[in-house]
């Protein structure tokens, strides 16, 4: 069965794995919830995950191929014992190298990289979505410039892994200001995350929509640098054709945050 794709909000660094004093207590419960039960509304268990995460740029995509990727901890002043966080799954060479062919078959440059291990945009959230590991996790690369057009050619050459059981998740998040968290910014960062929902649900406008982000309202104070926003271009980029739909909305920091699911009943399981 053809799996969905997803974008994902992954919080603010270990935020789902401490005792929160930045705000109230739960202020992850319920986006903690939501990627608990994520692989359960999936039309079949995966047979892999390709993530794209906020935290990792280069010239070219570069796809992670190492087999035991190690953790990176790219986060700071959090308590200690989050960094001892640990994520056993497996990498896949296999699938990293069928990324590389299906970008190449598509006329896009790519690279690979045996070393790196996942970065916090990948495992802090996968800890919820799969906490026993047993799914194989690859992470591609962001590319310099963010450019939305490349992002979103980049997810359509890689459409064809969702019939191979292969779930796409474009992780970051929907508001990223690190100066704007704040009640002053509540009412705006809603009103983004309005026109995001209603670019994203009209497939037929949708690409023209992302390709010109930076014209909705509020967009610079979502995102005054939007790598954060990038990975959702190629999560709707492998679902062209298909309506996407909000997953999740909720409220964190005092800011109004979605994920979004493409191209899958799924769209229904929305928690408004």
């Amino acid at each position: 069965m053809t799996q969905p794709t997803y974008f994902i909000p992954h919080g603010a660094g270990p935020c789902f794995f401490m005792e929160w004093t930045r705000g109230p207590a739960d202020t992850w419960d319920r986006m903690a919830g939501w990627l608990k039960g994520l692989v359960a509304g999936l039309p079949e268990r995966p047979k892999a995950i390709l993530v794209v995460s906020g935290h990792w740029e280069t010239a070219a995509f570069t796809v992670g191929s190492a087999p035991r990727p190690s953790l990176i901890y790219d986060y700071g002043g959090f308590p200690e014992p989050t960094y001892r966080l640990r994520f056993d799954a497996e990498g896949s060479p296999a699938l990293a190298a069928r990324v590389r062919d299906l970008l190449r078959a598509a006329g896009i440059a790519s690279a690979e990289d045996h070393q790196r291990g996942w970065d916090h945009g990948v495992f802090v959230p996968l800890l919820l979505v799969e906490p026993q590991g047993d799914i194989p996790v690859v992470q591609m690369s962001l590319k310099a410039g963010l450019s939305p057009q490349e992002h979103l050619a980049a997810g359509r050459a890689l459409a064809s892994l969702r019939d191979e059981g292969v779930l796409i998740i474009g992780s970051g998040m929907s508001w990223h200001n690190m100066g704007g968290f704040s009640p002053a910014f509540t009412a705006r960062s809603a009103v983004f995350d309005a026109w995001l929902a209603e670019a994203l649900a009209d497939p037929a406008k949708r690409d023209e929509a992302l390709r010109h982000w930076s014209t909705a309202p509020h967009a610079h104070e979502a995102h005054p640098r939007e790598e954060h926003l990038a990975p959702l271009f190629v999560a709707a980029g492998a679902a062209e054709g298909e309506p996407g739909a909000v997953a999740l909305r909720d409220t964190v920091m005092d800011v109004v945050v979605s994920a979004f699911v493409f191209g899958a009943p799924g769209a229904a399981r929305q928690a408004a």
